[in-house]
């Protein structure tokens, strides 16, 4: 790759490109029986610098060949041969040479050293035999074909909480409402608080009562999407996302549970089943990551907090009810008072709601994912590479080809990895 060149301001609408610095020479896969199981670190890992701009993708050597419905098959180095007696003129280079090869695999790694936790599950979480309901899959994968896109999108456990026998924290829910061109199709992440004992329920929930009120307003939504009126988008679905928060602190309070531990951050993927409509709704609270791969090249178009604006919402963007000292200020005057004994302290300030609508071109793959896929993705840029190398063939991957493609793995980051993707026709 070359070095990257000077900084320019990208075109309108293209978003922020990812800077991958300067890769080093990709090694060999090694096979995961090989790599040792045993805990380490994670490592603090540099986030690429978001503001310059990025050289296209080279292609990886050996790539694999693309895969899907319509992939070509693979014969290498076949020369026709003259047809013997009995057999047809036309006869196809596996029936001469016998079965064809398997396709190459995804990477197992990327970077200079694999990690040292196992590749594949070690252990599983503990079962209590009153509450089997609260177990968790080590894997989710679904997919789907609506309008103009196809969709891919898997939820798996971290290589951490595979060794230490720990739930997946990250939630994912795919959900279909209505049908023909007024279908609209919503795809839900959630990440629960780290180191809490009810993570993976939180982010369970939020999904789920997230679904439900979009459901509910399934019709207007996709009337509001097809005509693409981004303002009332952005007001209704931040009034869903405000009321599903505040129930999840109401229930967090009636469990006897902090409502700072029983919390999950929450990203969410709205698209429409009318084929003419290439308009996509990203909305949602907390970390994560939105990124955008057109023409083999990787745009970080994550909407910043800055970026965030409109009416204030009860917890989200409302005025500062106190100086930073904690002093409490009047409504009229501004004048400073003491925090009054008779009221109950003010809750810890929340995330921003944040919300962006992207209008896909043919060809494009648009990537919606939670911290645990975000930060090696912006943080290693032979990750970027190989990615963007097997997503820009001419069909989408299936869900065994997907599945690999996310599992990638990448020294120094072992969390759940939540990954949803949209393919443009």
């Amino acid at each position: 790759m070359s070095a990257p060149g000077p900084a320019s301001a990208p075109p309108p609408g293209t978003g922020r490109p990812v800077v991958p610095p300067s890769v080093p020479e990709a090694s060999p896969a090694r096979h995961p029986a090989t790599e040792p199981s045993r805990p380490d670190d994670r490592a603090a890992a540099s986030e690429a610098n978001p503001s310059a701009p990025d050289d296209p993708a080279p292609a990886l050597p050996g790539r694999p060949p693309p895969s899907g419905p319509t992939a070509a098959p693979v014969y290498g180095d076949w020369t026709p041969a003259a047809p013997s007696d009995g057999e047809p003129a036309d006869a196809s280079p596996a029936s001469r040479l016998g079965p064809l090869p398997p396709p190459l695999p995804s990477r197992v790694h990327v970077g200079t050293r694999p990690p040292t936790y196992d590749a594949e599950p070690t252990a599983l979480p503990a079962a209590d035999p009153d509450d089997l309901d609260a177990l968790v899959p080590d894997t989710v994968l679904d997919g789907a074909r609506y309008g103009a896109c196809t969709l891919r999108a898997v939820s798996v456990r971290g290589d951490s909480a595979r060794y230490r026998g720990e739930l997946r924290r990250d939630a994912l829910l795919t959900a279909r409402f209505g049908s023909g061109e007024r279908a609209l199709v919503l795809v839900a992440l959630a990440t629960g608080t780290r180191t809490a004992p009810g993570a993976h329920l939180a982010a369970a929930e939020v999904c789920r009562w997230i679904a439900a009120a979009v459901g509910r307003s399934h019709e207007r939504l996709a009337a509001d999407i097809r005509a693409a009126r981004r303002t009332d988008l952005k007001a209704g679905l931040h009034r869903l996302t405000d009321r599903v928060l505040g129930k999840l602190r109401a229930a967090a309070t009636e469990q006897g549970l902090d409502p700072d531990d029983y919390a999950a951050s929450m990203r969410c993927l709205l698209l429409s089943g009318d084929p003419e409509c290439r308009t996509r709704v990203f909305f949602g609270v907390g970390p994560g990551g939105l990124f955008r791969l057109r023409e083999r090249e990787w745009q970080d178009i994550e909407p910043e907090v800055a970026e965030v604006t409109g009416e204030p919402v009860l917890g989200f963007g409302s005025a500062p009810h106190e100086t930073p000292d904690g002093d409490r200020l009047t409504m009229d005057l501004g004048i400073p008072t003491p925090p009054s004994p008779y009221e109950p302290a003010p809750g810890p300030p929340r995330e921003p709601f944040r919300f962006r609508t992207s209008v896909a071109r043919p060809g494009d793959v648009l990537l919606m994912c939670g911290t645990g896929f975000a930060e090696p993705l912006r943080g290693e840029p032979g990750l970027r590479t190989h990615l963007a190398d097997r997503w820009s063939g001419p069909e989408p991957p299936g869900l065994t080809a997907y599945l690999a493609d996310t599992q990638v793995r990448v020294k120094g980051y072992a969390d759940d990895r939540t990954a949803v993707a949209v393919w443009e026709a």
